[in-house]
Formats: structure tokens, sequence, C-alpha cells
């Protein structure tokens, strides 16, 4: 009897326990069907350039968009969360390509040398928060210091901190003296990047080193620079070899490849080379155009920094040989940036923030239109355009089926007057509103 008793109290605790495990995936299963919905008046199709009225874009709890439907013609349950925002329209987060998180304009030359170097670290943070605060909510960051730019991603996708999803390529690599070395001080302080090298094999081993300590994205200097001591942009600084070596060794590793050009010969040297996009690209030539043209290669040119730093520069410490540079570039940069686009080369908008302040960045839409781009394509370069440079067309850049829903809202209609997006009122990343309502 005793026997009977004892099996039958086994009996009811295994179905106890066992109800108990069932029950547990049947509420994270609920839990993971909650949906939020987002709607506004309208919303910029930028792939179409076409105007949808009244949408509601469909948010699972992992912060990607299920489906997009009519406002007006569904029926929403009682519970079910609805970021409305208004008589607005809506656009996908926008990218930036080419920025520094942990650097600001008004420290030039050498005034930046009175801080420790956490404070970069802060900066980098309070940048971030400031980028995403404007719309963009994914940027590339080319360079950093002290992997200070892998900490803040890592960072802000734990939680502990507000900003815009960050593919960094940790520290630049270049040539010993070149534009990515260190070029300020004196030889008794022995400064120099970690990440130069000097021929094929050392630019294979510091791409191998960067994408071990965080980079998602390799740089490389091509030629020399405007920020740079004793280095002239124009002129190139890597050989076709060390070059090939680099966007090899960033391919083998599946990651994209980007180089700082500034200069014609550079130029056509990274586009031969592979390199996925070319940043600056000031002196581009017919030639370069011609073969970027045909290998598809993408042209990030910040063609609106320049009166920033002619205006700010001397007063934030910037040295005249510097300013002397950056007088030199810019004209001829914007000629060239008019062409290459006429030309019907792939374009992706880079501001190269930190140069100038990241929460300005969006005034380069209206440059963009300025020298002749449609203000579709100025918005397709910082959606579309520079999701596909990234190999990221499925995750960001466009308000699609699948996609995070990284989204923004302007008031009005940036078709008819880009200078909305210098004044971007709601921002959406992941289905959650970070900024407006």
């Amino acid at each position: 009897m005793q026997n009977i008793t004892r099996n039958k109290n086994w009996l009811i605790a295994f179905i106890v326990f066992t109800a108990s495990l069932l029950a547990v995936p049947a509420f994270a299963q609920q839990d993971d069907q909650k949906t939020t919905i987002i709607t506004a008046a309208r919303m910029l199709d930028v792939r179409t350039g076409t105007m949808v009225n009244n949408p509601a874009i469909f948010v699972d709890a992992d912060g990607r968009i299920t489906s997009i439907s009519d406002m007006t013609v569904i029926d929403i349950a009682a519970d079910t969360p609805v970021i409305d925002l208004g008589n607005r329209t809506l656009l996908p987060g926008l990218i930036d390509m080419h920025v520094h998180l942990d650097g600001r304009p008004e420290y030039g030359g050498y005034s930046n040398l009175q801080f420790s170097d956490r404070f970069w670290s802060a900066i980098a943070a309070s940048n971030a928060d400031k980028m995403l605060a404007v719309g963009f909510t994914t940027v590339r960051n080319l360079g950093a210091s002290d992997y200070n730019v892998v900490g803040l991603d890592q960072a802000i996708e734990e939680g502990w901190l507000k900003g815009p999803r960050i593919v960094t390529a940790a520290h630049a690599l270049g040539a010993t003296g070149g534009h990515c070395d260190q070029t300020f001080l004196p030889p008794s302080y022995n400064a120099k990047s970690p990440a130069i090298g000097d021929s094929p094999d050392e630019l294979r081993k510091r791409v191998r080193e960067q994408r071990k300590y965080g980079a998602e994205v390799i740089k490389a200097c091509a030629t020399g620079g405007v920020f740079s001591r004793n280095t002239a942009p124009g002129i190139q600084q890597l050989t076709l070899a060390e070059l090939t070596a680099i966007a090899d060794e960033a391919h083998f590793w599946d990651l994209k490849a980007a180089a700082h050009a500034h200069g014609a010969s550079g130029i056509l040297a990274a586009i031969q080379a592979g390199f996925d996009t070319i940043e600056h690209a000031s002196f581009i030539d017919d030639a370069g155009i011609k073969l970027a043209k045909e290998k598809g290669t993408y042209l990030s040119m910040d063609i609106f920094n320049t009166e920033y730093t002619l205006s700010k520069g001397a007063e934030n410490g910037v040295l005249e040989e510097n300013l002397d540079k950056e007088r030199a570039v810019s004209k001829v940069q914007r000629e060239n940036f008019t062409k290459a686009y006429k030309a019907g080369v792939n374009m992706v908008f880079g501001s190269d923030a930190g140069v100038m302040p990241h929460e300005d960045v969006g005034g380069q839409f209206a440059v963009m239109v300025r020298l002749g781009m449609s203000p579709l394509d100025a918005l397709r370069a910082a959606t579309i355009n520079a999701s596909a440079a990234l190999g990221q067309s499925n995750d960001v850049g466009e308000i699609k089926v699948g996609a995070y829903a990284d989204i923004i809202a302007v008031d009005g209609n940036p078709l008819d007057n880009i200078r909305l997006m210098e004044s971007v009122s709601a921002v959406i990343k992941g289905g959650i509103l970070v900024k407006g309502q």
C-alpha cells in the first residue's frame, strides 16, 4: 500500500513538474509575439521614390519589421502599443559612412594633448548620443584611438548607453610617417600608430590584429591627408601591392575595406586593389571615375565640413598648414562630387564628423543637392546605398519586412525641401522611440 501511495505521489509530482516546464515556453512565446505599431501621415519609400499614405508598420519584440499595412483599414487590439508620429513623413534611419566618434573639432592641432586618454572615451559616448538624436541610427566609424569605439559599441549593444548601431574600423592602417601614423610629435616621443606597416605581409598582419580586437571594417590610408603633418593629400602612400594585400585580407575575413584617398593615383590604386569604398576622393580623375563605375566602388565624399573648418579651425587650434590643405582640397572635391554623380558612380553619405560637429551633419544633404544630386538620391546615399556598401541591406537602410525598425520622422516632405533633414523631429531605433513623439 505504501509503495502504491509513493508511486502515485511520484506520478503527480512528475505531471506537475512536466506541466511547469511546458508552461515556460508558452509564456515566452507570448512575450516574443508582442507587437508595436508605428504610424504617421506618410512614409517615403526611398527605393521607389513613392510616398505611402497612412502606413502602419508592425514591429516584433526583436525590433524587426514583420509587416506594413494601411492604418485606415486595419483593426488594432486595445492593448497593442502604437507609436503615432502624427502629420509627419517617415523615412529609414540614416547611415553616416564616415565618422570619428571619439573626436571633436573644438580640439584641433595640439590642443587635444591637454586631456587624459580616457577623456576621448567619454567624448565618444556623447557624440554617439548626438548622432542618434539627429537621425543617424547607423554609423561607420573609420578610425579611433585605443579601441574607444569598440568599447562604446559594446556598451550601446548591452544597453548601458544610447547611440546608433556602429560598424567600427578601430585603428586605421597606413605607412610609417603617413597620414594614419602619429605625425605631430618629435622623435623623442617615439610615437606611432599601432596599425602601421611597410610591406604587404606587415599590413596583412595589421588587418588580422584590428579584426582580433573588434574591427568590423578595415580602413587604410592610401594617400596623405588634410589633418596630419608632413603629408600631402594628393600623394600616394601605400603601393598597389600593399593596398591589394589589405583589401584581400579584409575580404578573406569577410570584412569590407575602406580607403582614405584624396589623390588620383591613390584612388585608382585603391579601386584596382578591390577596396569597397573610397573616402574623400577629392582629386579623382576621369580614369578613377570610370573604374569606380565599372567595379561598383562606392565614393564617400565629405563635401560639407569645409565651411566649419575654415571658419572655426584657427580658433580651435588647427594649424595653418592644415587649413592651407583644406583650402586646396575643398573646391576641387566638390567639383568632382558633381562629376562622379553625373557619371553614375555609386555614392554614399559620409560626413567625416569629428572634423565638424556630429550634431550638424544633417546639413550635408543640402550641399549634396546644391552640387547637383537629386533630393531622392541624396537620401538614398544615406539609406539604401549606404546599407548596400556595408553589406547590411537586409538589416538597415530601408523600411521593409525583415529589417530593423530604424525609422525617423520629419515635419514635411524632404523631396520638396531637403533642409528638413537638418531638424529630424522623431527617431526610432529597433522599434523603440528614442527621440520625439
